[in-house]
């Protein structure tokens, strides 16, 4: 009798085991495919002369990614290796081994968002040198922080405010991290040539609204496995997730509309930025409380990225420090508001801990990218010379165009 007990203890686990691995392994396949949207998403706002570096990018920065934090971003973030034989990584059905997909196309999402930031003047090889050290050692040092409990950063926020910084799925620690990062590289690279025409600020218009609306789809699409998977287990997995989810995206989209005045790249931009601000709180919020937050961060989108490139000599391509960078650390923020009983919400999360952690993400991502742009910038160079830049980083550095002269 006792082993007929344990045998069906032993069947349940290793079923609760496959079961966990399955559901993880479809969110790092979902979120792997959000890579694409990033891909589409430049490819349609930059100039033609320049979509080919575009999708090149985005797929070898995800490569270098890999490598960077297969063997040092995964062990500085939580301390694990795989130096190790198959049989002992595979054990638990290889759920860790999943678990470093999932991860890691998490970390990948920095170069990705630093990309659209630095697109049509920036050199190719120093910019993969800087996504191994941000993806290898940048953001895997506040990664560790937040969701391994790294540095004592965790207990203690727990012990003076009576509750860690929350972040469910990476409103600060993805979103934020990487588009702090990517302010940085921006003004290291400088404004594109031709942006300043008498005086003036000259807004280069995107060279394909369908590909950018292609892009902002699949990302949204691919959101609901980044935010929902974020439980790492079925029986963590949220309905509440999913539904702020949808929310803030819809909050983002109906913002962006009014604010933007119905531009379509504020509109198909509108729903990421709402999705960024939620992921942090995706899990606490009420559903109001969400659609408030995704609202707030499509006006902010929109006003910010009209700020810059009208008002300011940061050239950020795709707004990726409006849209990630500044609706990230408004997610963080919006987590300690909505995230309160008092307003809905299921509680558990302290303001000050989260305006603290917020802060912390933005000042590890500034320093982190100083240093490496900033040594890049001085022993390579990372722009491409005004000439390569006049033809256009298709030709200067991949030796072909988008479309055919044929």
């Amino acid at each position: 009798m006792a082993t007929s007990v344990e045998q069906v203890h032993g069947a349940v686990q290793t079923l609760t085991q496959s079961s966990d691995t399955l559901f993880l392994l479809l969110g790092a396949i979902m979120v792997f495919l959000m890579h694409a949207g990033f891909a589409f998403l430049e490819v349609g706002t930059v100039r033609q002369k320049n979509q080919v570096n575009a999708l090149v990018k985005i797929l070898a920065d995800f490569g270098v990614s890999a490598i960077a934090y297969f063997f040092i971003g995964y062990w500085v973030a939580y301390g694990g290796t795989f130096f190790a034989d198959a049989e002992t990584l595979s054990q638990g059905n290889g759920y860790e081994l999943v678990k470093f997909f999932f991860l890691m196309t998490f970390a990948a999402a920095i170069p990705a968002i630093v990309s659209g930031g630095i697109a049509e003047r920036a050199r190719f090889y120093p910019i993969l040198i800087a996504t191994f050290f941000t993806v290898g050692a940048v953001y895997p040092l506040f990664e560790g922080m937040i969701w391994n409990g790294n540095f004592g950063f965790q207990s203690w926020l727990e012990s003076t405010f009576g509750y860690g910084f929350h972040d469910f799925a990476g409103s600060v620690v993805v979103h934020g991290v990487g588009g702090w990062i990517a302010l940085v590289a921006v003004v290291f690279l400088g404004m594109r040539r031709g942006r300043i025409r008498a005086g003036k600020h000259t807004n280069f218009a995107p060279s394909n609204i369908p590909f950018l609306a292609l892009g902002a789809w699949i990302l949204s699409v691919g959101w609901f496995g980044f935010n929902v998977m974020s439980a790492q287990a079925i029986n963590g997995i949220s309905g509440l997730v999913a539904m702020n989810s949808l929310m803030a995206m819809v909050g983002g989209i109906l913002a962006s509309l009014v604010a933007g005045k119905n531009d379509p790249g504020f509109i198909h931009n509108g729903p990421l930025a709402g999705l960024v601000a939620v992921c942090a709180g995706s899990d606490l919020m009420h559903p109001i409380g969400s659609l408030i937050t995704g609202a707030v961060a499509g006006v902010m989108f929109v006003w910010a990225f009209t700020f810059l490139q009208n008002k300011t000599k940061i050239d950020d391509v795709l707004g990726v420090w409006p849209l990630h960078g500044l609706c990230g650390a408004w997610g963080g923020v919006a987590a300690g508001i909505f995230g309160q009983q008092a307003l809905g919400g299921l509680g558990g999360v302290s303001f000050a801990s989260q305006l603290i952690g917020t802060v912390a993400g933005i000042a590890v991502a500034l320093a982190g990218a100083g240093i490496v742009y900033g040594i890049l910038h001085k022993a390579m160079g990372l722009r491409l010379s005004d000439e390569d830049e006049f033809n256009g980083a298709d030709l200067a550095i991949h030796k072909i165009s988008a479309v055919s002269d044929d």
